[in-house]
């Protein structure tokens, strides 16, 4: 089979398209035919080394659907021919609130979804929901789990309150804004594209600021009236004190990533006074990715897609993922 391979850790230009041995499934695993995978953030961080323990040759991509191909016993041939999304959490474990020692994503270390065919656990195989095309299907996992833990589980969105989505170019900030316009919040967007804010109010946001602006925040809290209660923010960096800045007294902050790294210093004292609520999430549980699967299939809900690549074209959707260029899932299609 094909396959996109990082061979050489320190930039993308690592990847390679490539031949590699078609997998084979033992007892309790499936070897699925890809129809589409997508791209994330980690991807590009792997590649330049970012994350521990990175050995080459690998296959990133951590997003996948597809059709069972092959099953490692005839106990489970039922699943031969299901159309399927791949949950990338590996080994949980038994507390809902925390991942084990064990706990791991697709496509590191285990070979990832970047190809024609990938061998997964079947308890990581979920029914692929009916009005999602399996382009938009693989645009869902990573960050659709990502957002429904944050906005549900962790903040706890209601009906009538205010959200702040930071960074709307990216995948988990543009589904974390439809899960909560779908419980009934009013939401507001940040970005330094004007462009990107405007489609996002074309998508459902009440409106969004430039996070160049430096009085960005006191803008929002005026045009929100009083400061969201809830933000949902991935970006991190110099932000992170401007959206605890925006927050209302006794509001929620989720944190789920840093793509512009980490602020010099918090301003803690913007926690306390406010009687703020701070709370960091990763991925989540495969009860939560099932809940996720089914909010989005009862709302009718799909995930905004930039841009459909070929495989065998797979860098140039990496370079936009490095240049932040996109505007929602960069999709990587196998067919």
């Amino acid at each position: 089979m094909k396959a996109l391979v990082l061979n050489e850790v320190g930039s993308i230009r690592g990847l390679k398209y490539q031949d590699v041995p078609d997998p084979v499934p033992a007892a309790g695993e499936a070897v699925v035919r890809l129809r589409a995978s997508a791209l994330n953030h980690r991807d590009v961080f792997i590649c330049q080394g970012l994350y521990p323990n990175v050995k080459p040759p690998l296959i990133l991509g951590s997003d996948g659907s597809g059709v069972v191909e092959s099953v490692g016993s005839d106990a489970e041939q039922s699943w031969v021919g299901r159309e399927v999304v791949i949950n990338p959490c590996f080994e949980w474990g038994d507390d809902p609130a925390v991942q084990s020692n064990n706990f791991r994503i697709l496509g590191l270390p285990d070979p990832g979804t970047n190809a024609q065919k990938i061998k997964v656990p079947i308890a990581n195989l979920f029914k692929k929901p009916l009005h999602l095309s399996f382009e938009q299907a693989a645009a869902l996992p990573l960050a659709g789990l990502t957002a429904y833990r944050a906005v549900v589980t962790k903040a706890k969105v209601r009906s009538g309150e205010t959200v702040l989505v930071t960074g709307i170019g990216g995948g988990v900030a543009q589904l974390a804004m439809q899960i909560a316009i779908a419980l009934g919040a009013t939401v507001f967007v940040t970005s330094g594209n004007d462009e990107k804010i405007g489609r996002a109010s074309q998508l459902g946001a009440a409106g969004g600021v430039n996070y160049r602006s430096n009085s960005w925040a006191k803008e929002l809290g005026a045009r929100s009236g009083g400061g969201p209660h809830v933000v949902i923010d991935g970006t991190g960096g110099e932000g992170f004190n401007k959206s605890l800045e925006t927050l209302r007294i006794g509001g929620r902050l989720v944190s789920y990533g840093a793509t512009l790294g980490a602020a010099d210093k918090v301003e803690i004292r913007r926690i306390f006074w406010k009687q703020a609520s701070v709370f960091g999430t990763t991925m989540g549980t495969d009860a939560e990715f099932f809940e996720m699967l089914n909010f989005f299939e009862e709302n009718r809900l799909a995930p905004v897609i930039d841009s459909v690549t070929p495989l065998s074209s797979g860098m140039s959707a990496y370079e936009a993922m490095q240049e932040s260029q996109q505007f929602g899932k960069l999709v990587l299609s196998t067919d």
